[in-house]
């Protein structure tokens, strides 16, 4: 069986050795510092992982876009085309890790399915977790291999836009939750865009709750607990999860989905698209 959503580090190794057809991604990334992850790569990495830079691959560099805000998604066409060129190919096991709390490796995981491939996983716990499990390490790139076929199938994840978000505002069918940290979240602070505070009516869930002191994912019946408390009686369908750019947004759909919850949207575009409109409605505190 595929794994869709969590592998350990245990499970990874056995993978490797067993023969099973798989691609490692790193995806480390510091948004203070965007070429750091490509030096702790260079430094030590798992054996065979491709590098994916959040800005470059796994955002729109400047092409076509599916989404407005700071890390724009790509088209299905071009990221399919990227996992192509670096030799990914429909049959594979996909699996994604970072060394940031597996934040920017879940932009990877959304894609994936959102391209429908569900066999796409995030390593738990990431790196640090590889290291303890005694992993191998290698160090400097990797040898390139020979393009690979992929050809995206129907999406597997649901993603919306602005003027969705707008219509739905404040309405029942609609519960916005927002993975920023609680102070940028109120407006106290705001360290990326040009305007603070949130959308209106949405519910904050800090993306770092997810996780234990050790980076590893909390388990599926406190995730469970934890997020009946955020929702405060809505309806978990109708989760739109957001956050600054699209990217910590989806640690929160991945962790609803781990505690049994129906699957949430994406609004990738996220704080960053919706504060570049002063039409739009903008809420503190």
């Amino acid at each position: 069986m595929p794994h869709t959503h969590l592998i350990s580090a245990a499970e990874l190794q056995a993978l490797a050795h067993g023969g099973t057809p798989l691609m490692v991604f790193d995806c480390s990334f510091d948004l203070t510092n965007p070429e750091r992850g490509i030096s702790d790569y260079h430094a030590a990495h798992i054996p065979g992982a491709v590098y994916a830079h959040l800005d470059r691959d796994l955002s729109s560099a400047g092409g076509p876009s599916a989404s407005g805000g700071r890390h724009p998604l790509p088209t299905r066409e071009r990221f399919s085309a990227w996992l192509a060129s670096v030799g990914f190919a429909n049959g594979m096991q996909a699996v994604a890790y970072d060394r940031n709390g597996s934040m920017p490796c879940m932009r990877l995981w959304w894609l994936f399915k959102w391209l429908g491939h569900d066999a796409a996983a995030v390593l738990n716990g990431g790196f640090a977790a590889w290291q303890a499990a005694g992993g191998a390490t290698a160090q400097d790139e990797e040898m390139p291999r020979a393009p690979g076929h992929f050809a995206p199938g129907e999406p597997l994840r649901t993603l919306v836009d602005a003027a969705r978000v707008l219509a739905h505002l404040e309405q029942p069918d609609q519960t916005l939750m927002d993975a920023r940290a609680a102070e940028r979240f109120r407006g106290e602070v705001e360290p990326l865009d040009p305007v603070a505070g949130h959308i209106p009516g949405a519910l904050n869930r800090p993306w770092m709750d997810n996780l234990t002191a050790d980076g590893h994912f909390k388990s599926a019946a406190q995730l469970r607990a934890e997020f009946a408390a955020v929702l405060q009686g809505c309806e978990p369908a109708s989760v739109v999860h957001q956050c600054g750019s699209g990217v910590s947004a989806i640690h929160n759909l991945l962790a609803m989905e781990l505690a049994g919850y129906p699957q949430g949207a994406l609004y990738a575009g996220s704080w960053s698209e919706w504060c570049d409109d002063a039409s739009r409605p903008v809420a503190v505190g």
